[in-house]
């Protein structure tokens, strides 16, 4: 993903408006290798911007992808995350706590293989491989609760509080 402040002229020259809302989640996504959800985008931009919706998130991520600056990850957890790292790479994705990271492989080419049927033209292939992170192997060897996604925390910190629970 470009720096931020080639995401603003981007965003001119394609004549989209360029916010202070906007331009805050360009900062928020540089570099960003979480990986985050919009609602993850969305909790750390309000805690600086109360007043931004959810709405404009969505909408600048959507035309961020749109643009090819940033990648939306679909992968069967739920809520979309989004990468910016715009190098060729693939997925280590921990099916505890649902962490994503990068991961450099040397795989082969395979759009010749699956490209074999007629009218189909394969246009990219990715790889995510699915298993358990270090830290949740941690817990697990010390016979600890398997860890919490920061979702399943969210979740949790919700009903606790629709429960009336102030301290959640």
């Amino acid at each position: 993903m470009k720096a931020p402040a080639e995401l603003v002229e981007l965003f001119r020259s394609n004549g989209k408006k360029v916010t202070p809302q906007r331009e805050r989640i360009f900062h928020i996504l540089h570099g960003n290798s979480a990986h985050p959800s919009a609602e993850a985008v969305y909790a750390r931009l309000s805690a600086e911007m109360p007043t931004v919706s959810l709405k404009t998130v969505y909408q600048t991520l959507a035309e961020l992808v749109e643009m090819g600056e940033l990648q939306a990850l679909d992968l069967g957890m739920g809520a979309t995350r989004f990468d910016p790292n715009d190098m060729a790479h693939h997925h280590l994705l921990c099916t505890r706590c649902k962490r994503i990271e990068d991961v450099e492989l040397a795989v082969p080419d395979f759009r010749e293989f699956l490209s074999y049927g007629p009218g189909f033209a394969v246009e990219s292939v990715e790889l995510t491989v699915r298993g358990i992170c270090s830290s949740c192997q941690e817990v697990q060897a010390h016979g600890g609760p398997r860890a919490e996604s920061q979702t399943d925390q969210r979740q949790g910190s919700q009903r606790a509080r629709s429960r009336g629970d102030k301290n959640a």
